[in-house]
């Protein structure tokens, strides 16, 4: 697919790697020699979105200091990347078809039309069929779209790639963080594949990293993320971060600190240092108290 001017639709949860499959397929095409133009379709105010797309002249409207270059010239032979594309207004989707079939943009207060060549992948989270009926979204854009789609499968239906996909991001995290990782704790990745993944690769990446900074020796012991009740919020903090891991190391060894394979060993430290967090950090099983 790279090798053609076609539009891509990639279709996927959050954090499924869209954008990296829109990198690959430009890196992969004749249009490689100049950089990939994104644009994030939800993260530009409503009321920006079509001079950010198309451009605009000097007091097109009011605040319009200054002339702007639209993404769409920027991109000029080269690829535009839209990114929850189905986010975009009405109004916006319209002129966004306009464009893509007659290969012209005119910016905001001009009546210049520029001729513009572009390669348009376009990615989204939301069902854009069941957006059509409910008329969020045009069906003639859509159909313009969808030449070529692919669906990113969540990782909860690739339990196989979790494996492969910790590797590469121990490999990135030992890098930047200087740390020397020589094994995997088994019995960890068994229990990253049973967890569901809600945030797919994203929040499998975050993981990794977590357990990374934690990590004090050379074999990585990753927990799964801990799932909150729904009137509870995650707590964010480091030592709340740091209570959680140990505890989960202490309950992998029925809570033996010292000895071969006793936490202290595992997290590579000192038993008396591990006592001491423990202390610090009020960890203790479930049921009793630190002195019993």
């Amino acid at each position: 697919m790279a090798a053609t001017n076609s539009s891509v639709l990639l279709i996927g949860e959050t954090g499924t790697g869209k954008e990296l499959i829109a990198s690959a397929i430009h890196e992969l095409s004749p249009r490689a020699s100049r950089p990939m133009v994104r644009v994030s379709c939800v993260a530009i105010p409503e009321t920006l979105i079509e001079s950010e797309l198309f451009g605009r002249e000097k007091g097109a409207y009011t605040g319009a200091l200054s002339r702007q270059v639209g993404r769409f010239e920027v991109a000029h032979g080269s690829t535009l990347f839209l990114d929850e594309v189905g986010e975009l207004p009405l109004e916006v989707q319209a002129k966004l078809l306009r464009v893509l079939e007659e290969k012209r943009v005119e910016r905001l207060g001009s009546p210049k039309s520029i001729t513009v060549d572009v390669r348009i992948i376009a990615a989204t989270n939301r069902d854009l069929e069941k957006a059509i009926r409910e008329r969020r979204f045009r069906d003639d854009l859509y159909y313009r779209l969808n030449v070529f789609p692919i669906r990113m499968p969540p990782l909860r239906d690739r339990p196989d790639d979790i494996p492969l996909l910790i590797q590469s991001f121990v490999n990135e995290f030992a890098k930047s963080f200087g740390k020397c990782i020589e094994s995997i704790d088994k019995e960890s990745i068994d229990a990253l594949q049973r967890y569901t993944w809600p945030g797919n690769i994203r929040e499998l990446r975050n993981t990794v990293e977590r357990a990374m900074i934690l990590a004090s020796g050379p074999r990585l012991f990753i927990s799964p993320p801990s799932v909150p009740s729904n009137d509870e919020t995650a707590s964010l903090l480091l030592s709340d971060t740091k209570r959680e891991h140990l505890r989960s190391v202490l309950e992998m060894t029925g809570w033996r600190v010292r000895g071969k394979d006793g936490a202290a060993e595992i997290l590579g430290l000192k038993p008396t240092t591990l006592d001491s967090m423990m202390i610090r950090l009020g960890i203790t099983p479930k049921g009793k108290r630190r002195d019993e």
